[in-house]
């Protein structure tokens, strides 16, 4: 068990060497305010005075601190204690004024004079055949208020510091509280709860507790009263300022520390969590059982990074700087192989993860390649299309314009065809506009896929990627083309032979039928309502433009049956079917005889001349209420035109994504493997085709180096082999 922290030392070193652990590492994380003893308790631990001291900030960038125990070694000198940096390897430094000046000579070179900080960390290794085995993360003091030449933000700078190395789930939190303040008010506690709210992995330090007012102590707090802590407190005194001026050793600091808790009423009662002693074997232990715990993530972690890193390095492949002109050609056909399968399988939903296509947890949260030309066609062009009102656009007013108009010169017997021709030509030419907006959508997805599909391979050549890009753009549009046209051809297709006799279209006389059973109980509906159909000659016009049909259901409506007047004098004059003027309006206008009419008297008044209106420049029906024939007419036009509309609809939506899927997708993706190969597969190209840029050179040397730093911690950690966890000293 005691091997498990060297080991993890030893993965520390290595990842340190990169500038950052892609592993989260079990370390023990010291965090308290400025002042509160936290250097103090360090040196406590180490057994000797080295850190710098002094007024304000004075750890002022992270110090990784490394304790080997070397008690079990032989040999001469090296019994002593000795440090090691890690920016100076392989230079042992015995003396610990020296370790000090040093760190204050590595901090002043990366952050300046000014007090500020650096999150670059200083690893130290300090070899002693009395410490134990530990790995510390010493921090800047959590301070509120900026001074010298300090950023005025230096409160959340440190604050983030901190936050970066406790965050980590693997490191346990040592919290240094000062014991003459209040427990509630540790700026320490505070910040740990905020990533270990359940207090699982922090470890409470009280400091200072020989300065606590007389008749107070940290009982209560070291019993685990006040604030919980799964791993409980410690007590801990420090040397005074006096006995560090005084330059006290440590050692005799700590018979002085254990003698103070031996004579104290409180703490002699709880002396296995008072003392450094006891502090520091409880943190090795508590350290030791954590690498354990963490020890099969962490291999496993090495091992997925491992897998990483060689398939990115089998990505970039190996440099083309060298290869033969034979060993080009080949490799571009491999690369255009690649890129036209991944292609393919986009867009057929084949495979899962690779090159050039989104990872898994990708395609289980977003639609990828085929899935969104499907979306296109079902949920945008479908359901746009399924929304489309056969009527849009087309007000009744229009409709009876256009039965008008087509009626000509005399009323028609039945509604007339043309109107009919006309206004669902209308509308079905407005379908060719979403076809082709449907077909643009797929090209840009098209051209998506062909992105998404650059593999790490194709991007380490950038000629190559934009070349490629441009084949498949070419392509894409040479196939547009004719997808358009065949659209626009379906439109045409429909307005050039309205076909009545379709078996799924409604027809005249099942408009009629329907219209006349969907009228029946509001014109039949009486007791005395006659119940036989009306007839065509039912909707003619009189001379009034009324509806005859109507007048005489309202004179059956009153009990009797229609008769001319009684009176024939008293009857208005009636428009002859001839031509010449006789009675009516042509008699009041001209004076003339006509059949038996007769003219008034030459010496009698004349009748005032009756004057027409002029001709309107545009008429239309908007400003007469319709008749019922015009809202018969109406009805049945519209029942014929939706039925006729919703057949080529249906048609239309079926049509469309075939087109489509026909003339631009499949024909794309058979042809563009032959398309590559005539447009790159040039002798005189390849050199500059497969040219690599700086920067992947770059990325091919850092994926060797680290997959070498890989194996290296997995070596490190397969050290560790099964052990008895009982055995546990």
């Amino acid at each position: 068990m005691q091997n498990l922290i060297p080991v993890v030392n030893k993965l520390q070193d290595v990842f340190n060497a990169i500038g950052n652990s892609p592993i989260d590492l079990p370390q023990i994380v010291v965090i308290g305010a400025q002042s509160s003893g936290k250097s103090s308790v360090l040196e406590n631990v180490v057994g000797e005075d080295f850190l710098p001291r002094g007024t304000g900030i004075v750890t002022r960038r992270p110090l990784i601190l490394q304790l080997f125990n070397t008690s079990g070694e032989a040999g001469g000198k090296d019994k002593e204690a000795y440090g090691e940096f890690l920016h100076r390897p392989d230079d042992k430094i015995y003396d610990f004024e020296e370790i000090r000046e040093e760190i204050q000579r590595e901090t002043d070179r990366t952050t300046g004079r000014n007090k500020g900080i650096s999150t670059k960390p200083i690893s130290l290794r300090i070899h002693s055949p009395t410490v134990l085995n530990l790995t510390l993360v010493d921090l800047p003091g959590i301070t509120k208020v900026s001074v010298g030449d300090q950023p005025a933000d230096i409160e959340f700078q440190i604050h983030d510091m901190c936050m970066q190395y406790i965050q980590n789930p693997n490191a346990v939190i040592l919290a240094v509280t000062a014991g003459n303040t209040d427990l509630a008010n540790s700026d320490a506690l505070k910040m740990a709860r905020e990533v270990d709210p359940e207090g699982t992995r922090t470890v409470g330090v009280i400091t200072k507790l020989d300065l606590m007012d007389p008749g107070t102590d940290a009982s209560e707090m070291l019993q685990n009263r006040i604030i919980p802590l799964r791993l409980g407190y410690v007590g801990v005194v420090n040397r005074g300022q006096r006995d560090i001026d005084n330059r006290k050793k440590i050692s005799e600091a700590q018979k002085k520390e254990a003698e103070f808790f031996r004579n104290h009423s409180m703490y002699r009662h709880m002396l296995t969590r008072c003392g450094t002693q006891n502090m520091t074997r409880m943190l090795n232990q508590i350290l030791m059982h954590h690498i354990r715990d963490t020890l099969p993530d962490i291999k496993q972690r090495i091992a997925s990074l491992l897998m990483e890193v060689q398939a990115e390095l089998d990505a970039l492949g190996e440099p083309t700087s060298d290869q033969t002109q034979r060993s080009l050609g080949s490799a571009l056909l491999q690369l255009i192989s690649r890129f036209c399968d991944s292609f393919g399988a986009a867009i057929d939903g084949r495979g899962g993860s690779s090159a050039g296509k989104p990872g898994l947890s990708s395609q289980m949260t977003e639609l990828y390649g085929g899935a969104r030309v499907s979306y296109i066609f079902n949920d945008i062009f479908g359901r746009s299309l399924q929304s489309f009102d056969p009527f849009d656009g087309l007000p009744d007013d229009q409709i009876r314009t256009v039965i008008a108009n087509a009626h000509g010169t005399r009323q028609s017997l039945f509604v007339p065809e043309i109107s009919f021709d006309l206004l669902v030509k209308r509308q079905i030419a407005r379908l060719e506009q979403p076809g082709l907006q449907c077909c643009d959508l797929v090209f840009e997805e098209m051209q998506r896929i062909g992105t998404q599909c650059e593999s790490t391979e194709i991007s380490r050549f950038p000629e190559l990627r934009d070349r490629v890009t441009e084949v498949v753009s070419k392509l894409l549009r040479r196939c547009m083309a004719p997808t358009q046209q065949m659209i626009s051809n379906m439109i045409q297709i429909e307005l050039s032979y309205i076909n009545t006799a379709h078996p799924d279209f409604i027809g005249g006389s099942k408009a009629v039928a329907q219209l006349m059973e969907a009228r029946q109980p509001q014109d039949y509906g009486g007791p005395q309502a006659p119940t036989t159909p009306p007839t065509p000659n039912d909707f003619r016009h009189n001379h009034n433009g009324r509806h005859s049909r109507s007048q005489s259901k309202v004179d059956s409506s009153h009990g009797r049956a229609p008769s001319p007047p009684s009176n024939p004098a008293a009857a208005p004059p009636q428009q002859s079917n001839g031509g010449g003027g006789g009675g009516g309006i042509m008699g009041l206008i001209f004076g003339g005889k006509s059949g038996g009419g007769s003219a008034p008297p030459a010496n009698g008044p004349q009748s005032p001349v009756i004057k027409l209106q002029q001709m309107p420049d545009s008429m239309s029906h908007t400003q007469d209420a319709p008749t019922d024939r015009e809202r018969i007419e109406t009805e049945i036009i519209k029942s014929l035109l939706k039925s006729y509309f919703d057949i080529v609809r249906k048609n239309y939506m079926d049509m469309v994504p075939k087109t489509i899927m026909c003339f631009l997708v499949s024909k794309c993706k058979t042809e563009l493997q032959n398309e590559l190969v005539a447009s790159l597969y040039k002798e005189d190209e390849l050199p500059l085709l497969l040219r690599e840029t700086d920067d992947v050179a770059q990325r091919r040397a850092t994926c060797y180096e680290f997959r070498d730093l890989l194996e290296k911690a997995s070596r490190i950690v397969n050290e560790v082999r099964d052990y008895n966890v009982n055995s546990t000293a």
